[in-house]
C-alpha cells in the first residue's frame, strides 16, 4: 500500500510534490520520510510521507552542519580567527606533534586523529569534552595539515573543544542561544524530555541481495583508518545506526552525530544561515558564506578511500552530490539518509529526513531526484 503525501507547496513547486509521490510509491510500504524548502527565506515546500510534520529523527552527521555554523558565527564575530594555531585556545592539543596546525586544517579534516588506538565508550562519544580530550592525547595517524580524511565521530568534539576555551560556552549552548531558539528551529543538540515522544527510533538498512553483495565486497578490518573512525576498534564497536536510538546520545547532542530534527528543522538552519527569515536577518553575511563554502579539502579522503571535498568544515554539496547547485553551497548529510544545506546563488535551503537508515549510507539516493526538482522550480520563480 503506498504511503499518502501529506503537506503543502508553493505555486511553481507542484512538480517537487509529484516527484516525491513518485519516489515513495517505489518504495517499501513503511516509509517514514520528510522534505522541506525554503527559497530566500520562504518556505516553498513542506511534504512528508508515513508520519507526522512534526515527528523527530536521528540525522547522523547533517548534525555537523550546526556545529559548523556555530564555528561560522564565531568567526564572523571576530572571536575566533582560523590561521591562529589551535594551541592558541586549547593548549593541550599540541600533544603528540599537533601544535602546528590551524583551526582552519582543524575544519578541514586535516587534523589527522579521526579516532583512538582503542576506540572510544558510549559515555565519550556522547561527552564532547570527554571526546577531545581523548583526541588530544592522541598521536595522529597522518602528519596534521599534510591530508584530510573524514574525522567523523570527532569533528564536532574537536570544534566544539575550540569553541568552548574561546567562550566559556559549549557549543551546544551557543548554538540553541544564537541560532535555534531566535530562529525557532526544529533542530536540537540534545533534545529537551519534553520532546522525546516526538522522536522515531532509527530503523535498520533492508539491503536488496545485490546492495548486500555490494556491502560484503566491501569489508573493513578492525585496526583500518576507516574502522577507527567510525570507532570500530573499541572494545564494543559502535553500531552506527543504533547511535540515535540511545537515550544518552539524544540527550548530550554530541555535535558530531547526536542532532535530533525533522525537514523543518535542516532547511530552516540553512535558510537562516543565507536569508531573511521572518523579522530575522541571515546568520552570516556573504562574504563569510563564501570563505566556508571555499574549497579548502578535495581529492582522496583517507577515510572514506574515495573522492571527497569539503569547505571549512561543512561539505561541498556540489562537489559531492549534486554538481547543478551553484558554486559554494554549503550543507552536509548524515549517515542514515538526511541532508541539508544552503545555496546563496538561488537562495534555495534545502532540508530531508528519513526513518529508515539508507544504502549504502550518507546522503540517500533520492536526494538527488528531490533536489533537482527542488532547484529547477528556484531558478524558475
Amino acid at each position: 500500500m503506498t504511503q499518502e503525501i501529506h503537506g503543502t507547496v508553493a505555486d511553481g513547486f507542484e512538480a517537487v510534490r509529484e516527484e516525491f509521490a513518485a519516489f515513495v510509491a517505489g518504495e517499501r510500504a513503511d516509509y517514514e520520510g520528510q522534505l522541506c524548502a525554503h527559497v530566500h527565506g520562504r518556505r516553498v515546500v513542506d511534504l512528508w510521507a508515513g508520519t507526522g510534520a512534526d515527528a523527530l529523527y536521528g540525522v547522523f552527521s547533517s548534525t555537523k552542519g550546526a556545529a559548523y555554523l556555530v564555528v561560522a558565527l564565531l568567526v564572523q564575530d571576530g572571536t575566533l580567527e582560523l590561521d591562529r594555531k589551535v594551541t592558541y585556545y586549547w593548549p593541550e592539543f599540541a600533544a603528540e606533534g599537533k601544535g602546528a596546525l590551524t583551526v582552519r586544517d582543524l575544519l578541514a579534516h586535516r587534523a589527522g586523529v579521526v579516532g583512538t588506538d582503542t576506540g572510544f565508550t558510549l559515555a565519550e562519544l556522547a561527552d564532547d569534552r570527554q571526546l577531545a580530550e581523548r583526541l588530544a592525547d592522541q598521536r595522529p595517524f597522518w602528519r596534521p595539515g599534510t591530508a584530510f580524511g573524514y574525522h567523523a565521530l570527532g569533528a564536532g568534539a574537536l570544534a566544539g573543544e575550540v569553541v568552548r576555551r574561546a567562550t566559556g560556552r559549549t557549543l551546544q549552548e551557543v548554538y540553541q542561544e544564537r541560532i535555534r531558539t531566535p530562529y525557532g528551529l526544529d533542530f536540537h543538540l540534545g533534545l529537551p524530555a519534553p520532546e522525546e515522544p516526538r522522536f522515531r527510533t532509527t530503523q535498520p538498512m533492508v539491503p536488496t541481495p545485490d546492495q548486500q553483495a555490494v556491502l560484503d565486497a566491501t569489508p573493513t578490518g578492525p585496526h583500518s583508518l576507516a574502522s577507527i573512525a567510525f570507532n570500530g576498534n573499541a572494545a564494543e564497536p559502535t553500531d552506527l545506526v543504533s547511535l540515535p536510538n540511545m537515550p544518552l546520545i539524544r540527550a548530550k547532542g554530541p555535535a558530531s552525530v547526536g542532532g535530533v530534527a525533522s525537514a523543518r528543522g535542516l532547511a530552516g538552519m540553512y535558510a537562516a544561515a543565507i536569508s531573511e527569515v521572518g523579522e530575522q536577518p541571515a546568520l552570516l553575511k556573504p562574504d563569510t558564506v563564501a570563505e566556508f563554502g571555499q574549497f579548502h579539502s578535495t581529492g582522496y579522503d583517507l577515510v572514506a578511500r574515495a573522492h571527497k571535498s569539503f569547505g571549512l568544515g561543512f561539505q561541498m554539496t556540489a562537489d559531492t552530490w549534486h554538481p547543478f547547485l551553484g558554486a559554494g553551497t554549503i550543507g552536509h548529510s548524515g549517515a542514515g539518509g538526511s541532508q541539508a544545506f544552503a545555496d546563496p546563488w538561488s537562495g534555495l535551503a534545502y532540508g530531508y529526513t528519513r526513518r529508515r537508515f539508507a544504502f549504502p549510507g550518507g546522503a540517500a539516493p533520492e536526494n538527488g531526484r528531490l533536489v533537482r526538482a527542488v532547484h529547477t522550480a528556484a531558478l524558475a520563480l
